[in-house]
C-alpha cells in the first residue's frame, strides 16, 4: 500500500452534465469528509453513494451540489479507499472541487497511477492493466471486446498456462542436475525435453499466429493511397472517409502533404493516408511530399495504388508498380467514366473504379476484407494477444526454447539448455508484469490518461 492519497480528474475535460473528481489512498475518506456539508463519511457503508454539497474551507462557501461514491478498502480499482466526487460537469466548479482537495493534502495523480496502483498492489496483472488503455481507444466492436477479455484475464491466463508448463520443464531439468543418478542425462533431454520443449513451441506459433488477426484488430491497418499527381487519390480519400478530408481540384500535385484520417470496414479501423502525387518534380515542397510518400509506403501495411484509366503508363506509374511490388496492395484503375488509353495487359490484378460511382467503394471494401480476411473475425472467440509488447516478448521467449532445441540436437550439456528454457520463462513473465524493473513500469503508465 502507498502512504499518500492520489487525486486527479477523471472524466474528460470540458463542459458536461457531470464530472468526477476521484481519490484514492488511505486519506480518501478523511480529506473528502472535511468538505462534505450533510453526513460523516467515515460512518457510511463502502459502495454507497451520497448526496450533498462540497464547501470551500477557506470560507466556508458553497461550492457545488454533489453526489459522493465511498468504497472502502479492499474491494476497488486499486485496492485502496477511493472516493468519488461527482459534480456538475462545468470546467471552473470541477477544477475547485480539484484545488480544494490538492490544498487538503491529496496529490495530483501522475498519467494512469489508478491503474499503476491496480498493478503494484496485485490486484491485476501488467497485461490486465495495458488492456484498461485498449477499452478507452477502442473504436470497433470487436477491437473493444479483444479489450474487455484481455482486462477480464484471457491473455494472462494463456501465458500464465505457458509459463507453468516450462516452469515444469526447468523443475525436470533441475531434477537432472541436483540428482543424476534419477535419469541418464541423454535420456533426460532427447526423450522427456525435447518433446516437451516442442509442444510448447507449437502452441506459441498458434498463439503468434492468432495474434496477427489481434494485432490488426488493435491497431487498424496503415493504409497508403498512392499513385501520380491527379489520378484521383483525394476523391478515393473522401469516399471511403463518406466526407471532404482532402482537397480535390483538377491542379496536379494539390496534395502535397500527408492527408490523414480513419474509416471502419468489417470491424476493422483503416488508418488511411492520402499521399502527395510521387512524380519527379522540381518545385521544392512537393519534392519533400513525394519524399514523405516514399517513407510511409516503406511503413505501409496495405497500399491502394492508383493508376488513371485515361492515360498511358509513364516511368512515374513503374516506379510505383516497382516499389510496392512486395507489399500487400490492391491496384485501382480510376476514372474509368473517361476513355480508356492505359495498358492494362502490363498490371496484374486490378479493380476498375470511378469515384463517380459509389459501388466503386463497396467494391473496394470488399476486396480489402478478402485480402485480409477480414469476414471471419466476428465469427471467432475474441481472445487475442494484440498488445506489441506481448507479442515481442512472445516471440523472444519461442526463440529461447528454439535455441535449447538446437542446444539439444548438438549434445549441449543439460545445464546450457536450462539457460534457454530459463529465459523463456523470464520473457513471458515480463507480459505479465512479473519479471520486469521500474522504468518499463512507469513507461508504459505515462500513456495513459490523467486520472485513469
Amino acid at each position: 500500500m502507498f502512504n499518500d492519497t492520489i487525486t486527479a480528474i477523471s472524466t474528460a475535460l470540458g463542459e458536461g452534465a457531470i464530472s468526477i473528481v476521484r481519490l484514492s489512498g488511505s486519506q480518501a475518506i478523511e480529506i473528502v469528509d472535511k468538505v462534505f456539508k450533510e453526513k460523516n463519511l467515515h460512518n457510511v457503508k463502502s459502495h454507497t453513494i451520497h448526496y450533498g454539497h462540497i464547501i470551500d474551507p477557506e470560507d466556508n462557501t458553497l461550492v457545488d451540489e454533489v453526489l459522493v461514491t465511498v468504497m472502502r478498502s479492499p474491494n476497488t480499482y486499486t485496492t485502496e479507499d477511493i472516493v468519488e466526487v461527482n459534480c456538475h460537469g462545468g470546467i471552473f466548479v470541477t477544477n475547485k472541487i480539484l484545488e480544494i482537495v490538492l490544498t487538503l493534502g491529496a496529490r495530483l495523480a501522475e498519467p494512469g497511477e489508478f491503474t499503476k496502483r491496480a498493478f503494484l498492489n496485485n490486484r491485476i496483472d501488467l497485461a490486465q492493466a495495458e488492456s484498461v488503455m485498449d477499452l478507452i481507444n477502442a473504436k470497433t466492436e470487436a477491437s473493444l471486446k479483444v479489450a474487455v477479455n484481455a482486462l477480464d484475464g484471457r491473455v494472462s491466463n494463456l501465458i500464465s498456462d505457458l509459463r507453468e508448463v516450462v516452469l515444469g520443464i526447468v523443475a525436470s531439468i533441475e531434477v537432472n542436475i541436483d540428482y543424476p543418478e534419477y535419469d541418464d542425462a541423454v535420456v533426460m533431454t532427447n526423450e522427456i525435453l525435447k518433446p516437451q520443449i516442442q509442444n510448447v513451441i507449437t502452441k506459441m506459433d498458434e498463439i503468434l499466429e492468432v495474434a496477427k488477426t489481434g494485432k490488426i484488430i488493435r491497431e487498424g491497418i496503415k493504409t497508403v493511397i498512392v499513385g501520380k499527381p491527379n489520378v484521383g487519390k483525394s476523391s478515393l480519400l473522401n469516399k471511403l472517409m463518406r466526407e471532404e478530408k482532402a482537397i480535390v481540384t483538377e491542379v496536379a500535385g494539390t496534395t502535397r502533404d500527408l492527408v490523414e484520417g480513419y474509416i471502419n470496414i468489417g470491424g476493422i479501423i483503416l488508418n488511411l493516408i492520402d499521399t502527395a502525387g510521387v512524380r519527379e518534380t522540381k518545385d521544392i515542397v512537393e519534392a519533400i511530399g513525394v519524399e514523405r510518400t516514399k517513407k510511409v509506403v516503406n511503413e505501409a501495411e496495405l497500399i491502394l495504388l492508383v493508376l488513371n484509366n485515361n492515360e498511358q503508363l509513364n516511368k512515374d506509374d513503374e516506379k510505383l508498380l516497382e516499389l510496392t511490388k512486395d507489399k500487400k496492395r490492391i491496384i485501382i484503375i480510376n476514372k474509368m467514366d473517361l476513355d480508356s488509353n492505359i495498358n492494362k495487359a502490363k498490371l496484374p490484378n486490378y479493380l476498375e473504379t470511378s469515384m463517380l460511382n459509389d459501388d466503386s467503394i463497396l467494391m473496394i471494401e470488399k476486396e480489402i476484407k478478402q485480402l485480409f480476411e477480414l469476414g471471419e473475425i466476428k465469427s471467432q472467440d475474441l481472445t487475442y494477444m494484440s498488445n506489441s509488447r506481448h507479442i515481442a516478448k512472445l516471440k523472444s521467449a519461442r526463440k529461447s526454447l528454439g535455441d535449447a532445441l538446437d542446444s539439444i540436437s548438438n549434445k549441449m550439456p543439460i545445464d546450457m539448455i536450462e539457460i534457454d528454457v530459463k529465459e523463456a520463462w523470464i520473457n513471458l513473465g515480463e507480459i505479465l508484469g512479473e519479471e520486469v524493473g521500474d522504468n518499463l513500469i512507469n513507461e508504459l503508465f505515462s500513456k495513459f490518461c490523467l486520472g485513469k
